[in-house]
């Protein structure tokens, strides 16, 4: 009973933040944020169920690595955007531009 209600909370987290992600889509920073917050979704439901079937938690490690790589790529993206267009908003990024 405790175990199922364990795997809900991080299956409703990751709907939530898909609902956020659909409907965030002018600001580059509110996706980024809400991808963010599918990913922590994601590895808290990898979390239990590697702790369930008492396997190695090394691959949640790996799997935050490539989390972090994730973020910092957005995140030079977002001040890379910013820094060319003066803002966050997507109807002003064109990929026309050079």
């Amino acid at each position: 009973m405790l175990m199922s209600f364990y795997m809900w909370v991080p299956l409703f987290l990751f709907v939530c933040g898909a609902l956020t992600f659909s409907s965030k889509r002018k600001h580059l920073l509110l996706t980024l944020l809400s991808l963010e917050f599918i990913v922590l979704s994601l590895f808290l439901i990898l979390f239990i169920y590697l702790n369930k079937l008492n396997y190695e938690l090394y691959f949640s490690m790996v799997f935050l690595t490539f989390t972090v790589c994730e973020g910092a790529l957005g995140l030079s993206i977002l001040v890379s955007m910013i820094r060319t267009h003066g803002n966050d908003y997507f109807q002003s990024f064109s990929i026309l531009q050079c």
